[in-house]
């Protein structure tokens, strides 16, 4: 019975999964974006955002917890540098997976996994999300001002 193994091994053996995770890893941090199959981007998406929440705290020893899984110096040091400052304010979600359809040689499933920060395209129709506090009690009620009546205007002229 396989109860609670939900992890998807992508037919590889577990250092082959691990290393290739690393590397995809570090080229999605060095790129922003990257093109592969749906299922490893989904891999990929579950192995690097708990390291990109570790790289908003910049301590030695959460450094040294990403090193351990990305084993590469400069990888690291941009995640931890570039990628979490931009990244600081966000509780989550720090990736995006587009669907990009089939590759031509072998009909495999296709997508793009990005750094949702780092799309210019889907963050310029966007500005700034404004921060608002409402008040549950029933304080200050706000004054409402009658609309204006623009057929009257024209009427009269």
């Amino acid at each position: 019975m396989r109860h609670g193994k939900k992890f998807n091994h992508l037919g590889r053996k577990t250092a082959h999964r691990k290393a290739m995770l690393a590397n995809m890893a570090c080229s999605l941090i060095e790129h922003k974006r990257i093109n592969t199959t749906t299922a490893k981007a989904k891999a990929l998406k579950q192995f690097i955002e708990p390291m990109i929440t570790k790289s908003k705290t910049d301590t030695t020893h959460n450094r040294r917890v990403v090193f351990s899984k990305l084993r590469q110096k400069d990888a690291v040091a941009e995640l931890f540098r570039e990628v979490a400052a931009k990244i600081g304010d966000r509780p989550g979600g720090y990736t995006r997976i587009i669907k990009l359809g089939n590759r031509l040689g072998d009909n495999a499933d296709m997508a793009m996994i990005e750094l949702v920060d780092y799309n210019e395209l889907y963050n310029a129709g966007k500005s700034a999300k404004k921060t608002t506090r409402r008040s549950r009690r029933g304080g200050k009620k706000a004054t409402t001002v009658p609309p204006v009546d623009t057929n009257a205007s024209n009427e009269e002229e």
